[in-house]
């Protein structure tokens, strides 16, 4: 079978390398010659650098001669390490020797060492030889021509001249760790000797890196006058591994001025591989690239190379983990080191936010427990230890790209900016945004894709942003939470927003008449009497739940039955009574609401002698189980288990009758403080709240938080999670039926037990509620008060005393 040999390169390039040599070399196994080729030629880019070398140069194998890349060269001194018969070695261009070890080249050709060293004239005996060591002047010495000048003395004594607190041994000491080699820690001697100022500011300039080496040393060891070198462009004290136009420079002003333009993505980054043409590719670029995918030692497929070990290369599910018991949190999984702390940690701490248990800041996890955990500033309060972003130079952590915060602040800048900047009405949400305790959780919400397109239009927009302009974008969930967050932040000025949208809704259905007649009744029964009594009954407050989807039910009963009389092309003002009742008897969903229009239309003379009867309230009903009520509420006020904003909303309606619907819009400003005694207003008058209820009220005002975006709770008791408004009806009653209250059941039995003990007028001023719903709660607790008022004018007047 022919082998397509550049399809092979293609598909599997180690293959290809293997089968190239497979062809000449006998005497191995073909598994072990892809054992040793996968140990030499790591990654795919250089098996298919060194396939296509083998393919265009094949005498190589044969002649072991240069020109021919590294790799080969490498390779072929693996193989016959292992026992290649049929096999060259590869071959010095100079002497022809055979290399055993592939070490150094000259000019693109391989050589051996011999004739790598150059020979220089000694200045000891002036003979030409191999250069051993150089005396203080940097002349070359062979090996019969020792220095026997020791400039260890000297150094010491140089060193406490500039710091005194330090002590001899402590000098020779870091002398000594420097090298193993006695030549190596000469030059150290001679170089700091010559030029002292590298002790103190200067270390950039050192001519060798054990000099850095020695200068660490002293720092590490108590020094106070000697300076610890610094990166020539930075200033950054970390290991400078790398020089530049004859100065030291860390490792990350290294990769930079080393960074090329990628060939694939067009940045400019550091450099990870070459292409087969030899362009710069970023590691990016590199990953990404079909071509360079592996196939994995676990599952055989050709995937992204996450780890590489004996066995081959391992994908990113395949790869294998050491399992460690977590420092954080302390589960058992695969972790990580940590470099603040040397312990193991897990994936979920790395990226976890806590409120740090000594500065009491929200900030990522660097230390501690999940019981104590700590920030970066708390754990290692050593500046130096941590890196700065490079646009805020605040925020303490790994790594010198952009902390979280500035990056919330470029997507704003990014999304709001119409190539101007940001306009003015937006500036109050750009701040609060970037100002938000969690700012992982902004960026999570800015890379939405809805929530993109909506910045994105506002931004664009030249008109001024305001609620006309958001009700012509899409309209969804995503649009009502930016409008609340638009609002808490003052961006845009409040508005109901739920009445807004009633208003809508209910012109679409008057809209959508085609009759003229249909519509002005509907527009009379919508508009003048339900949408006008709505607005004098909330006066100026939020329209609740309850009360929106009661106005869309009766004006949807009014449109179901005037569809049902369009349909058997009869006019509202034609309807007979026989009509109304079969409607209502087989077809109407809301009969109640039904009966309600059709009463109003008769009233206002849409319709003639019609009749709908009414169903009034009947009264409380039971059963009302008062051992109940006390146990759960004595369950509530003693034991902490529960979140202190359900336990205090359980109580109010347990121990005040109070609605679920009232609850959750009381604010900080219902609870008031006289003296030392808090008390809440439910109605005309305040009421002292008792302990240990008082307690948790006060608790609950210190402790409360918002639960949106921005964090922000206004004035609300019980905040709820869209920015502005109060927790919703329907959760509230969620987390109250956890707790074991039944708010309908609970309620009455409450205000049962309140109307048999105090009299209605009490209940009204106290409580809040309506005189009617007073005095038929009292009716109904057989509680006989006719004769409070007299038995109140009979007492006697107090009077203050004088003061």
């Amino acid at each position: 079978m022919t082998i397509d040999i550049d399809q092979l390169i293609q598909d599997d390039p180690l293959g290809a390398v293997v089968h190239q040599i497979a062809r000449v070399e006998r005497g191995l196994s073909h598994d072990r010659i892809q054992e040793v080729a996968q140990a030499v030629l790591r990654g795919p880019t250089t098996r298919r650098r060194v396939a296509r070398e083998l393919r265009d140069n094949p005498q190589v194998l044969v002649t072991g001669g240069s020109p021919s890349i590294w790799s080969v060269g490498k390779l072929l001194a693996a193989l016959a390490k292992t026992g290649a018969q049929q096999l060259a070695r590869p071959r010095c261009c100079d002497c022809n020797r055979e290399i055993l070890s592939l070490c150094s080249r000259k000019g693109g050709l391989w050589c051996c060492s011999g004739c790598t060293r150059p020979k220089e004239e000694c200045v000891g005996c002036g003979m030409l030889a191999y250069v051993r060591t150089r005396d203080r002047k940097g002349r070359p010495l062979c090996q019969r021509c020792p220095v026997d000048d020791d400039p260890a003395e000297e150094l010491v004594d140089l060193v406490v001249g500039v710091d005194p607190g330090l002590s001899r041994a402590t000098v020779a000491e870091a002398l000594a760790g420097c090298s193993l080699q006695r030549a190596v820690r000469w030059r150290v001697a001679w170089a700091v000797l010559d030029r002292p100022g590298l002790l103190t500011g200067a270390g950039h300039t050192a001519p060798t890196p054990s000099v850095l080496t020695f200068i660490n040393a002293l720092v590490e060891a108590g020094a106070t006058a000697v300076v610890r070198p610094g990166c020539a462009r930075c200033g950054a004290t970390e290991h400078l591994r790398a020089k530049q136009d004859g100065q030291r420079i860390c490792w990350r002003c290294e990769e930079e001025a080393r960074a090329e333009d990628c060939s694939g993505c067009g940045n400019r980054r550091k450099v990870s591989s070459r292409d087969d043409n030899g362009r710069p590719i970023c590691t990016d670029c590199w990953r990404s690239d079909p071509a360079n995918r592996e196939p994995c030692t676990g599952c055989r497929r050709r995937r992204k190379v996450k780890a590489r070990t004996a066995e081959g290369p391992w994908c990113e599910r395949c790869s294998p983990r050491k399992d460690q018991d977590c420092s954080v949190c302390g589960q058992l999984t695969w972790c990580a080191t940590s470099r603040a702390t040397g312990e193991p940690w897990c994936r979920n701490c790395r990226v976890r936010h806590i409120r740090c248990t000594s500065c009491g800041t929200v900030s990522p996890l660097k230390g501690g427990t999940l019981v104590a955990p700590l920030c970066a500033q708390c754990l290692n309060p050593d500046p130096d230890f941590w890196d700065r972003c490079p646009l805020c130079e605040t925020t303490w952590q790994f790594g010198t790209e952009p902390c979280q915060r500035c990056l919330v602040d470029l997507k704003l800048g990014e999304l709001l900016g119409d190539g101007t900047g940001v306009a003015e009405e937006l500036e109050p949400f750009r701040r609060a945004l970037v100002a938000v305790e969690r700012p992982d959780h902004a960026m999570s919400w800015l890379t939405k894709p809805k929530v993109r397109a909506l910045l994105t239009a506002l931004g664009k927009d030249p008109r001024p942003v305001t609620h006309a302009l958001l009700d012509e974008l899409p309209a969804g969930k995503t649009l009502n939470y930016l409008r609340g967050l638009l609002m808490a932040t003052g961006s845009l000025p409040a508005r109901d927003q739920r009445l807004a949208n009633l208003e809508h809704w209910i012109n679409q259905k008057v809209a959508g008449r085609k009759d003229l007649a249909e519509r002005r009744v509907l527009h009379g029964y919508a508009i003048w009497h339900h949408l006008r009594r709505l607005r004098e009954r909330v006066r100026g407050q939020q329209v609740t739940v309850d009360q929106d989807q009661n106005v869309r039910t009766h004006i949807n009963a009014a449109v179901q039955l005037l569809d049902d009389l369009a349909g058997h092309g009869m006019p509202l003002g034609a309807c007979t009574q026989s009509e109304v009742d079969d409607f209502m008897a087989h077809r109407a969903t809301y009969p109640t609401r039904t009966a309600h229009f059709v009463r109003w239309a008769v009233a206002h003379r849409h319709a003639h002698n019609l009749t709908a009867p009414a169903t009034r309230w009947a009264g409380p009903s039971g059963p009302h189980d008062e051992d109940r009520r006390w146990e759960v509420a004595r369950r509530l006020l003693h034991e902490d288990d529960a979140p202190i904003a359900d336990r205090v909303a359980g109580l109010l309606l347990l121990l005040y009758a109070q609605h679920v619907n009232t609850i959750r819009h009381l604010t900080v400003d219902h609870v008031q403080r006289d003296g030392d005694k808090p008390e809440i207003l439910l109605g005309d008058r305040p009421i002292v709240l008792p302990a240990p209820l008082d307690a948790l009220m006060e608790e609950l005002i210190a402790s409360r938080r918002g639960h949106t975006l921005v964090d922000a709770p206004g004035q609300w008791l019980f905040p709820g999670r869209l920015p502005g408004q109060p927790l919703s009806n329907d959760q509230l009653v969620i987390r109250l039926r956890a707790l074991g209250v039944n708010p309908r059941q609970d309620r009455g039995t409450a205000l049962f037990t309140l109307a048999s003990q105090v009299p209605a007028a009490i209940l009204v001023r106290m409580l809040g509620i309506h005189r009617s719903v007073a005095v038929q709660w009292q009716n109904s607790s057989g509680g006989d008060w006719a004769a409070y008022a007299a038995d109140v004018a009979t007492r006697p007047v107090r009077t203050r005393p004088a003061n």
